[in-house]
């Protein structure tokens, strides 16, 4: 099977590699899916976007193992990615779905200008199948309505609250709100992950006390510290439910993890990464 990845006026087609039939079920549901592209901070190499889906990882690949021109999926992190050359040092396993169907300059020339880009504008693209696809029946969620539509609601569109974020002028403002809602949530959305992990070895009852508490807590510092209302609600209302034991802990942890993991990438999209890191090579040198 093949898909087309488009950006900034350029497509790329992508041939699904097979052997990872569960992620390729859930990425193919997903289709068509509008992007917002994320140039990366620590492994270089690629270009990402959030996946609106939780799956774990198949076939274990190392993440420095995946050649150059892979389409992979990470799962901790929850990004899909393209790389274009050998990726600098992490430690991670992930799932390779793919390969690019074409050479990587074009997609290296599109991570520099994402590179250059980041924060001042954002790049976006889809991601579509290149033929017909029978859509998948979308099973009922077993979530009270209203906390699936808002759910539903941030995966569309980026929260006023986050868009206003980067507006104060404030002593140390927007940058001290901004690094600090985006890190909240970056290590909500892996604690999660982590909980989400241990399901077979963990008490479900002291999982879920663990991630009402570490939900309860980022949505009290992006409240308190970071000036927001709106998206913090709604990580207190997962919160909540995470205490009843009614609604399952399995539906309940993958939209927590889908919701800190999108905060996440929305406030990635307003911070000017590149600019920031030539600032700081110059401030130290």
């Amino acid at each position: 099977m093949h898909l087309l990845f488009s950006a900034e006026g350029q497509s790329w087609p992508i041939r699904l590699a097979g052997g990872a039939e569960r992620t390729c079920r859930a990425l193919v549901a997903a289709l068509p899916m509008p992007l917002q592209l994320h140039t990366p901070k620590i492994a270089g190499s690629h270009i990402y976007w959030h996946a609106p889906f939780v799956e774990d990882v198949e076939g274990a690949t190392h993440v420095l193992a995946a050649e150059a021109g892979a389409f992979i999926y990470w799962p901790v992190r929850q990004f899909l990615e393209i790389t274009f050359a050998p990726l600098q040092a992490e430690n991670a396993e992930i799932t390779v779905l793919g390969h690019l169907d074409a050479p990587v300059d074009g997609i290296a020339a599109l991570a520099a200008t994402l590179r250059r880009e980041a924060g001042r504008r954002m790049l976006t693209g889809t991601l579509a199948a290149t033929g017909a696809v029978e859509p998948a029946p979308s099973p009922a969620s077993p979530l009270p309505e209203t906390l699936v539509a808002a759910l539903r609601a941030l995966w569309s569109a980026c929260p006023d609250d986050i868009v206003r974020v980067t507006t104060s002028r404030a002593i140390m403002h927007p940058a001290g709100p901004v690094f600090m809602a985006e890190s909240e949530a970056r290590v909500l959305h892996e604690l999660l992950w982590w909980l989400r992990a241990a399901r077979s070895r963990r008490d479900e009852t002291v999982l879920r006390q663990t991630a009402a508490i570490a939900l309860d807590k980022t949505a009290t510092r992006l409240r308190d510290f970071c000036h927001m209302a709106q998206t913090p609600d709604l990580l207190f209302r997962l919160s909540i439910a995470m205490e009843e034991p009614g609604l399952p802990f399995g539906a309940l942890i993958d939209e927590a993890i889908l919701a800190a993991g999108r905060i996440g990438a929305w406030l990635d999209l307003l911070i000017p990464w590149n600019g920031i890191n030539e600032a700081f090579r110059k401030a130290l040198d």
